[in-house]
């Protein structure tokens, strides 16, 4: 098999020229050329015709974000974006992700060799994925293709001879030829199809004259349990707390959704969190696979669409109806009973677990005490099989629901197919469905 090729843009020719070697260290994949910005990077994407992009978000002339929208409103192909650890960095990488954008990862400390190894293992992980996941949908989409029909050929009427003295009989209308059409497959989250057309892919850009520098922005903004044993979890006394935030609601609490997600999941929480309406009877607590400091940008993102209140959560924080939670980047999140009868946020610095923090089997295990609670789940897109094993821990135990997101609409099909093969989902929804079956089934 050819390697597929890479197309690597970033700005500073060191990176470039990290990035690209990063890369090559998988035979599987080949860097076929390099772009200094968003400009020079199209052009190169229609004379080259790559399989994959890595992008870099900050950029001179034109910024990995412009480029982006440019590519995804013509011919879409997998883009995993390079973003750095600033604010502004975070909040572009977030609209990235949620205008189509593959994943990302964050740029590695050119002066750390360690660090340098650890994002080149996450980039490559991320590149197998994306051409798997490119793969399988163009499977998908062959396998719903039917085949040709060719049209109908109708004789023509016989056209009776009028007798005389008899009146006129008119001839019967002939049928016009009907042709049956190949129904068009909608790829839904497509990325491109190896064999393009010879036309060029993407428009070239407009001249620096007529581009806007506008940018998008992000707008900042029950009967209590039994006694259960205290958590054997070690609180981490760096966790983000800010108690002037933590509310202490009815204690009539007496649902909760919890979520997770991964790869292609900003999108996927957009899309979700939109439709639950603002009343909604329960907390919801997702855990997003992401970086520390991400998750801040992201909550503040969903916050601007979402009838709900979206926020970061924060240690001790109390859980209210009405209100999603995600968890922050670099802690597990689990939900223990508090005084009251209510139930409050623990964060922790544990090891990793499926090689995530925060970890979706961490938050889901956390609720398997809380039996006094309608229990909620829900799997979305995602590289892996985090949370899959808790969810059939869940649902053995007699959870109220289980939802997962179904292959058509996934990024990546894995997360909610290893919940599926454990035969522990009672609703596989595409992601437009999925909130306003939950919503029927925690109302």
């Amino acid at each position: 098999m050819k390697p597929y090729k890479v197309l690597v843009v970033d700005d500073s020719a060191f990176m470039r020229k990290i990035i690209s070697d990063l890369i090559e260290n998988d035979a599987d994949f080949q860097v076929t050329a390099t772009a200094k910005n968003g400009r020079e990077a199209i052009e190169k994407i229609n004379e080259l015709r790559p399989d994959l992009v890595t992008m870099d978000v900050e950029m001179p002339e034109m910024n990995g974000l412009e480029a982006l929208k440019i590519i995804m409103a013509s011919d879409p192909l997998p883009v995993i974006m390079l973003s750095g650890i600033n604010e502004e960095g975070m909040k572009e990488t977030i609209l990235a992700l949620e205008w189509g954008a593959f994943d990302f990862i964050r740029k590695p400390s050119i002066t750390n060799s360690q660090d340098i190894m650890g994002v080149g293992e996450s980039l490559r992980e991320q590149m197998k994925e994306a051409m798997m996941a490119r793969e399988q949908r163009e499977a998908r989409a062959s396998a719903f293709k039917l085949p040709d029909i060719p049209p109908v050929e109708v004789a023509p009427p016989t056209v009776p001879r009028v007798m005389p003295g008899k009146p006129k009989v008119e001839p019967k209308a002939s049928l016009k030829n009907e042709v049956t059409k190949k129904p068009r497959v909608k790829q839904l989250l497509d990325h491109t199809d190896p064999k393009r057309a010879a036309k060029p892919l993407i428009p070239t850009p407009p001249s620096l004259s007529e581009k806007s520098n506008a940018r998008s922005r992000v707008e900042n903004n029950a009967t209590p349990p039994k006694p259960l044993p205290k958590p054997k979890v070690e609180v981490s006394s760096d966790a983000p707390a800010n108690p002037q935030v933590r509310k202490y609601g009815s204690n009539d609490l007496q649902k909760l959704v919890a979520v997770g997600c991964s790869t292609g999941g900003p999108r996927a929480l957009k899309v979700f969190l939109e439709k639950i309406p603002a009343d909604f009877p329960a907390p919801i607590v997702i855990v997003q696979h992401m970086p520390p400091n991400f998750t801040k940008s992201l909550a503040q993102r969903l916050n601007t669409f979402s009838p709900l209140e979206v926020i970061e959560a924060e240690q001790g924080m109390i859980l209210q109806k009405g209100t999603a939670y995600i968890a922050p980047g670099g802690y597990h999140l689990q939900v223990v009973p508090s005084s009251r009868g209510q139930y409050a946020v623990v964060l922790t610095k544990e090891e990793a677990r499926n090689g995530h923090r925060p970890s979706v089997d961490v938050l889901f295990e956390s609720l398997l005490p809380l039996t006094s609670l309608e229990r909620h789940l829900l799997l979305m897109t995602g590289m892996g099989s985090d949370g899959a094993r808790m969810m059939k821990s869940l649902y053995d135990s007699g959870v109220t629901s289980t939802f997962a997101e179904s292959e058509e609409t996934c990024v990546v099909y894995g997360m909610p197919r290893s919940a599926v093969e454990l035969q522990c989902v009672q609703h596989v929804l595409p992601l437009q469905e999925i909130a306003p079956r939950l919503v029927q089934a925690v109302k």
